[in-house]
C-alpha cells in the first residue's frame, strides 16, 4: 500500500527589485531550502502547493503612466495582473516537473497574510513553508511580516525560512 504524499504549501510572491515575473529572494530561496532539506530525493513522496497572493493597488491603477481610453482597457488590466502572476509561478511549477515532484499552483488576491491563512484552512496542507526577509524590530513595526502572523495564525505547522545574508539587498526591505 503506497502512502499519501506530504502536502507542503509554499507561499510565493515576486522580487520587489526586478518584479514580474521573477520570484523574489525569499520565495525562491523557501523553495529551494524545501527541495533540498526536506524533498531531498524522495520526490514521489511530495506534493507542493504554490500560492501566489497579488495584492490589489489601493487605487486599482499600476503605478505607472497609463492611458485609458475604452473600457477594454480597464477590463485589460485584470488579465495582464493574471497572467503577470502565472509567469510567476511557471518558475517553480518547471522546477518541479524538471526533478519530478508532483505539484499545483494558484492564484489569490488580497492580504497575502489573510490570504494564506485562509488557504491553508481550505486545502489544510501538511505544512506551510514561507520566505522571511530577516527584518530587524523597527522594520517590522512599519512593514509587517507575513510569515510572523502566519506562525501565529495558519492552521498547520509552520516554517519559516530567512534569506542568507549573502542574498540581502542594500534595503533589506527589499526582496
Amino acid at each position: 500500500m503506497e502512502a499519501e504524499a506530504t502536502r507542503i504549501m509554499i507561499g510565493v510572491n515576486e522580487s520587489t527589485i526586478n518584479g514580474y515575473p521573477n520570484a523574489s529572494i525569499s520565495s525562491r530561496r523557501a523553495f529551494e531550502w524545501t527541495l533540498s532539506k526536506i524533498v531531498r530525493s524522495n520526490t514521489r513522496g511530495f506534493k507542493l502547493l504554490f500560492l501566489h497572493v497579488q495584492v490589489p493597488d489601493e487605487d486599482g491603477f499600476d503605478d505607472m503612466d497609463s492611458i485609458y481610453a475604452s473600457p477594454d482597457d480597464f477590463r485589460n488590466l485584470k488579465y495582464r495582473e493574471r497572467a503577470r502572476g502565472i509567469h510567476l509561478l511557471e518558475y517553480f511549477v518547471n522546477r518541479c516537473h524538471q526533478i519530478g515532484v508532483a505539484c499545483e499552483a494558484w492564484i489569490k488576491k488580497g492580504d497575502p497574510k489573510e490570504v494564506i491563512c485562509h488557504e491553508v484552512k481550505r486545502v489544510q496542507p501538511d505544512l506551510l513553508v514561507v520566505g522571511c526577509r530577516g527584518l530587524g524590530p523597527f522594520q517590522r513595526v512599519f512593514v509587517g511580516t507575513v510569515s510572523e502572523f502566519c506562525q501565529k495564525h495558519a492552521e498547520c505547522p509552520v516554517l519559516s525560512i530567512k534569506r542568507s545574508a549573502d542574498e540581502t539587498p542594500q534595503d533589506p526591505v527589499d526582496d
